[in-house]
């Protein structure tokens, strides 16, 4: 079998070449990938090339295949697993494997297993791990964005507070608390607006700042404060990029208590500091932007950690559970992964997009593993359509949908662009 694959030789060093694939061993599965996100994680994977602690030190003799937010088709399954597994049946996959403490993972580590593919081999652990997951859903790409779901929802399960004189530490967000959501308008925050507002446990008050007035059009637009009012949560967006006090206006919202949970969503030392000031009683401050300078640091006040007391955590990834809970929530139409996407791509167009992507403006860039196409903006649509029937259809569903990518505008793109 022959696949089409990016591949990552060194920093910086990306190239899709077309190879074949060896026999599957009886503890493997072949499958064929359909949708993949491309995430910051690998950009940051592959300006690091082998100094990443994901990427194998000979990846320039053994090259890998990126991407990790992927979902597709089994094609063939070893009979190990043909118990539970069969062809035809589609996946979505929960790529943090932690495979007896190894750091290797797909998209980084594995030369035939990873989402920028046609077909890839998945290998026993995927398996053993129970990571792989059944999807009955429609569009592939809610199940490639449930991987990054995971992670938003992973961190909400992972923030904790505590009681005085007790050792007891209790998981998750306060329920019906004061939440603040820093930089909050990229495509993980607008995830985590909108699990915010549609999970079970919900914050009272929910306070999104950024200092992109497009971006935080965009978010209100998605999520309108009449939305959070509709779900029980007092949402307000604020625009901090002229402020000179921004922790001191964020803190009137709150009464001047601090709030519960504050997460940042961006590597700035000056959020970071912000989101200490901003704390209240007991508060939690989940760092969950990854930054790629290891000496990053920012002042803390360790005198309101150890009286207050305050909690300062990071989080990364999310689990099997936290993948089922986004994928549940999606099938149920709770949640809408769509929100975090702006740009569709072929696979001829992860090169340029993952070299580049801190320097495209949006959300999330999807890619189609079996079809090629320009990285295009959701928002380009109609107008490349005045001059491509392709697009002027595609630019139609779209608005149909509220300017979102939709389960329609994948089946469109699948039957009119496929190169199988």
């Amino acid at each position: 079998m022959k696949t089409r694959a990016v591949r990552l030789y060194g920093a910086n060093d990306l190239r899709l070449e077309e190879f074949e694939l060896p026999e599957i061993q009886e503890d493997e599965i072949l499958a064929r990938v359909v949708s993949d996100s491309i995430c910051m994680s690998t950009y940051k994977a592959v300006i690091l090339g082998n100094k990443h602690k994901r990427v194998p030190d000979d990846v320039a003799e053994n090259p890998t295949i990126t991407g990790h937010e992927f979902a597709g088709v089994i094609v063939k399954v070893g009979k190990k697993w043909q118990d539970q597994f069969k062809p035809g049946q589609k996946f979505a996959l929960q790529p943090a494997l932690n495979y007896k403490g190894s750091p290797y993972a797909p998209g980084y580590s594995y030369p035939y297993f990873g989402g920028n593919a046609t077909y890839i081999i998945i290998p026993q652990e995927v398996m053993e791990l129970g990571f792989l997951l059944d999807y009955e859903g429609k569009a592939f790409y809610e199940a490639s964005l449930a991987e990054p779901m995971s992670c938003i929802i992973g961190g909400f399960h992972a923030n904790y507070h505590t009681e005085t004189g007790k050792y007891v530490h209790h998981m998750g967000i306060v329920k019906g608390g004061k939440m603040a959501l820093l930089a909050g308008c990229g495509p993980m925050g607008l995830g985590a607006i909108d699990y915010a507002l549609h999970c079970e446990r919900k914050p009272r008050l929910l306070v999104v700042t950024d200092i992109d007035a497009e971006r935080l059009k965009r978010a209100e637009k998605l999520f309108p404060v009449e939305e959070g009012s509709k779900n029980g949560v007092e949402l307000h967006y604020v625009n901090t990029k002229d402020m000179d006090q921004p922790a001191a206006f964020l803190n009137q919202f709150t009464g001047g208590t601090g709030f519960d949970d504050v997460f940042v969503y961006a590597p700035v030392r000056s959020l970071i500091e912000d989101a200490d000031v901003i704390l209240g009683k007991d508060g939690c401050l989940n760092f969950f932007a990854g930054p790629t300078d290891t000496g990053f640091k920012a002042e803390v006040n360790f005198y309101n950690v150890h009286y207050a007391p305050t909690h300062i955590m990071g989080s990364t990834g999310g689990n099997d559970d936290d993948m089922r809970e986004s994928l549940e929530m999606s099938a149920k139409g709770l949640i809408n992964p769509a929100v975090m996407v702006t740009h569709v791509g072929g696979i001829d167009s992860v090169i340029d997009t993952t070299l580049n992507l801190p320097q495209i403006p949006g959300g999330k860039k999807l890619i189609y593993c079996n079809i090629e196409m320009e990285l295009t903006a959701i928002e380009d649509f109609e107008k490349k359509g005045k001059e491509d029937p392709f697009f002027a259809e595609l630019g139609r569903i779209v608005a149909a949908h509220n300017g979102l990518w939709s389960a329609e505008a994948e089946t469109y793109l699948l039957e009119n662009r496929s190169i199988e």
